[in-house]
């Protein structure tokens, strides 16, 4: 999720200093691992709930 949240803040110009900055390429694919981290966390803290 942090990986994908740097990714698309790159993307998007916010966070400088390399050759992602400024590709709307980057915004799309930190968007899509911040998305699927969120999902993997939501999954492991709900199978968790229910084992208890």
């Amino acid at each position: 999720m942090l990986l994908g949240g740097l990714f698309f803040l790159q993307g998007i110009g916010v966070v400088g200093g390399s050759t992602m900055t400024g590709e709307r390429l980057w915004v799309f694919i930190g968007l899509v691992m911040l998305l699927g981290g969120l999902a993997v966390l939501i999954t492991g803290v709900r199978g968790r709930d229910r084992r208890s």
